[in-house]
């Protein structure tokens, strides 16, 4: 799992860091205390090097390359525990898959035509979480009647809990964003007091777990085109369309 966090980083030490900057150091280590994912690949990576260290130097005949990779490959992603219950629901753009922990929603996604396991398994790997078949609640039909209706949502119902700090900001300003309206990368990076992580904050927005409610289709280059969308250019326009956007031109 790629952590925007540190994405963001690059990004700014390829643009330089400003004066007034922490050191390199000290920018990962206090991003390392506020993040579990990483906090994770540190610990297990940090044993992995110990060990590498304990080891006497390989004959010329030990594959060591080889036996380290199997290793790394072996090893197992930490699942959280609560399931995420996957169902499906059809709106006005189509059939909708939607994942729910108890009654907040933690994953939406088009229907492209992917096999139903296929999209569970999408799931599990973004969310770090079991993913189950589940039912479709009245509530849930109620909440997307009434965005499409408005084209706004609660974020109190909405779970990015499982998103890094990074990830759940550049979301967070995105649903800032009015309907029918747009912002830029640099927007949104400069929002959240990152404005140099305009590059990051469009790898969030790819990898958006909740589009629609977080609405990445509202955030566009900063020409104003579209730019991209995990589910083509043309259901960009649309959704934008439907909420009364008219192009600059």
């Amino acid at each position: 799992m790629r952590c925007r966090e540190v994405e963001a980083l690059w990004d700014e030490l390829r643009e330089g860091m400003p004066s007034n900057a922490p050191s390199l150091r000290e920018a990962v280590m206090q991003h390392l205390r506020t993040c579990p994912p990483c906090q994770d690949l540190y610990e297990e990576y940090e044993g992995v090097a110990y060990c590498l260290s304990c080891l006497k130097s390989p004959e010329p005949s030990c594959d060591l390359t080889a036996k380290i990779v199997q290793h790394i490959a072996a090893a197992k992603h930490r699942y959280r525990t609560e399931p995420v219950s996957l169902t499906s629901i059809e709106t006005p753009i189509g059939r909708v898959y939607v994942g729910y922990k108890g009654t907040r929603i933690a994953y939406i996604g088009l229907d492209n035509g992917e096999p139903d396991e296929a999209v569970r398994e999408r799931v599990e790997r973004r969310l770090r979480r079991p993913v189950i078949a589940g039912a479709t609640p009245e509530w849930l039909r109620d909440l997307f009647d009434r965005f499409f209706k408005t084209w706004r949502v609660d974020v109190d119902v909405v779970d990015i809990s499982d998103l890094t700090p990074f990830e759940q900001a550049a979301l967070q300003a995105a649903a800032q964003i009015p309907p029918g309206e747009v912002r830029s990368y640099a927007w949104v990076a400069q929002t959240i007091g990152r404005p140099r992580a305009a590059r990051a904050v469009g790898q969030v927005m790819a990898r958006n777990p909740l589009p629609l409610f977080f609405p990445c289709h509202r955030v566009v280059d900063s020409n104003g085109d579209l730019h991209n969308y995990g589910y083509g250019i043309e259901m960009k326009a649309r959704l934008l369309t439907m909420e009364g956007y008219t192009p600059r031109r």
